[in-house]
């Protein structure tokens, strides 16, 4: 064998192991709320399989990383390099253009639905033959029930719960506001614990038993139910509640610095497949597709929903209004305290 032939095949062997170690460092970071845990466990590996078939073998991961949006959103702001978001409110994801230009204004004309995959609403986890009669809204303020969900300052669950039951009583009280605030302060004092995020909330409600009501997305106490038969719970979907959407979108600064702008493009169109659509309903979700949700319509109670713009006006008002320092809900906890 002569020395050029030699260097030929040196050439050729390290140009595959270069290949094979961009392979195998395709990554994308899922940065996503508390509850998504087992919804994308079950949607990841097959588009990381689809993706392999359509680019010709190359091995995608897909990490996660879970916690309230907000918190998830900080840390975002802060430095972490995620490629996607997907959270549970649109504040989490605008302050990333607000705050840290890190996606452009228009992001939520990018994909389909504002750029929300799914949506969801509230519902209530109540224990075992549903001792306090739990049914609606207006039941959580009797004074013997005690209520555990996450804290509207650091969850867009915990924001998501509140607006449902303001806009729930406002509804009801014929949009009188001193009514509405006095069952909201009711509302509040009724909390036994408020943690940081929706998966803190169900295991205070689930492992340490405190509590008679959950209040969660509708996916995730559906899915609790479904992990602890043993416990009997039962759910009850309020019929007048909010329109919870999911948006999501790639993080152009972060994507562009990755270089995985193709692959997370691909990955947030993907959850707009009728297969992912399928699995997605699955965990409980509910998507703008009328053929797949009259398919489920079983899991799926009818609801009166309203958007939170309908009632409070836009996010930015929301934000200051209820849950900025001095909001509602400050005023609220402190008259619960008096």
């Amino acid at each position: 064998m002569n020395s050029m032939t030699t260097l030929k095949k040196i050439c050729s062997g390290a140009v595959l192991l270069l290949l094979a170690g961009s392979a195998q460092a395709t990554e994308l970071l899922n940065s996503s709320y508390d509850v998504s845990r087992e919804l994308f466990a079950a949607l990841n590996t097959p588009f990381e399989q689809r993706w392999a078939q359509q680019n010709g073998g190359d091995k995608l991961t897909i990490r996660q990383s879970h916690a309230g949006s907000s918190k998830q959103a900080l840390a975002i702001l802060q430095g972490l390099k995620a490629d996607v978001v997907t959270y549970n409110q649109l504040t989490d994801v605008q302050i990333l253009h607000d705050r840290g230009n890190l996606i452009p204004a228009d992001w939520q004309q990018r994909l389909p639905n504002n750029s929300s995959p799914f949506y969801s609403t509230m519902a209530f986890l109540v224990r075992k033959g549903n001792p306090k009669q739990i049914h609606d809204w207006r039941d959580l303020v009797k004074s013997d029930v005690k209520l555990i969900f996450p804290n509207p300052k650091t969850s867009g669950n915990g924001r998501y719960t509140w607006l449902a039951a303001w806009g729930a009583a406002d509804k009801a009280d014929g949009h009188d506001k001193a009514k509405t605030e006095r069952f909201m302060a009711q509302f509040l004092k009724n909390v036994e614990v408020f943690d940081t995020g929706g998966r803190g909330a169900t295991t205070t409600f689930v492992e340490r038993g405190l509590g008679d009501v959950l209040i969660s997305f509708e996916s995730e106490v559906n899915t609790i139910r479904n992990q602890y038969p043993q416990q009997d719970f039962e759910v009850i979907v309020p019929h007048s509640n909010v329109l919870a959407e999911f948006p999501v979108t790639w993080i152009d600064k972060n994507v562009a610095a990755n270089h995985t702008e193709k692959a997370a493009k691909a990955y947030l169109n993907y959850l707009y497949t009728p297969a992912a659509q399928k699995i997605i309903t699955q965990y409980y979700y509910r998507v703008n597709n009328p053929e797949l949700m009259a398919q489920q319509r079983q899991r799926f109670p009818a609801v009166d929903l309203f958007r939170v713009e309908q009632v409070f006006g836009s996010w930015e008002q929301v934000m200051k209004t209820q849950f900025a320092s001095g909001g509602e809900l400050d005023k609220l906890l402190a008259a619960g305290r008096e």
